[in-house]
């Protein structure tokens, strides 16, 4: 996950104004889809190491939280997810990491996106404000047209959560909409089926995932890409292996809290 706490006050400052601007402007006679979530809620804290082949180079956190805010009296769920290099690694590549998403506790969507990144040097700063009732996007320098029911790269993850797998074929493809960079792209993962998987926390039933392939990706194939989530209500991610061109990037998770149903774990 991406981020970092600088300049935090004047973002919370400026996300102020942000919802206000929402609430304002919209038509209280939408109608916003409704998704059925038992997967995860408030209180939900899940912990990830990240190994750069052998090595142990960092970790990520990802957090569900209650919030005050709502956009027009609808409730919200404030989502962060963060990643930070742990010091010997930052002599090589250090990461700093932080993402914000204010999610629509019924329809899973977004409403406000924060993204503050620093990697290796390169620093991103990104405050993306959703106009769901009128299918836009304002990145800070225009509005984009988006499709209905639009993701951001953080509520994505929490979305895909609440799509039911039970009856899934192998090689189905389950796609969303997602804002990355200022783009629209279509986000697709294909199911691969049922394993057992074994990390240092134990050994869990899972359901295996790959990317559907796009051009220009960094993936050439799927199997540079694997996802395993726990085959359970909760649909955790449980391990992430991807090749990069110099060696490769695995992230399994270290410790959960706050789940809403037990985990499959063997």
């Amino acid at each position: 996950m991406k981020s970092l706490f600088i300049l935090f006050l004047s973002t919370c400052f400026i996300n102020a104004f942000g919802f206000e601007g929402v609430a304002l402007r919209q038509n209280q006679k939408t109608t916003f889809r409704k998704v059925k979530n038992e997967s995860f809620k408030a209180g939900e804290k899940l912990t990830y190491k990240v190994h750069y082949g052998m090595i142990d180079a960092g970790y990520a956190t990802l957090e569900v939280k209650k919030t005050e805010k709502k956009i027009n009296g609808r409730e919200l769920l404030h989502v962060v997810g963060k990643g930070k290099s742990i010091s010997a690694f930052d002599l090589f590549f250090k990461v700093r990491d932080r993402y914000e998403s204010y999610l629509d506790q019924d329809g899973m969507f977004p409403w406000i996106f924060i993204r503050r990144v620093y990697e290796g040097g390169i620093e991103i700063k990104q405050d993306y404000t959703f106009y769901q009732h009128k299918n836009k996007v304002a990145t800070g320098k225009d509005k984009m047209d988006v499709p209905a029911n639009v993701q951001d790269m953080l509520s994505a993850f929490y979305y895909a959560r609440t799509i039911d797998f039970s009856n899934a074929k192998i090689d189905q493809v389950f796609e969303m909409s997602c804002v990355v960079d200022g783009e629209t792209w279509p986000l697709k993962i294909k199911y691969k089926g049922e394993e057992e998987v074994k990390i240092r926390k134990g050994k869990f039933k899972c359901l295996k995932f790959a990317p559907v392939l796009q051009e220009g990706r960094i993936w050439k194939n799927e199997e540079d890409l694997s996802v395993w989530i726990t085959n359970d209500k909760n649909k955790i991610p449980l391990l992430a292996k991807t090749k990069i061109l110099v060696g490769s990037i695995k992230m399994e998770l270290s410790d959960y809290e706050g789940l809403i149903a037990p985990i499959a774990k063997i």
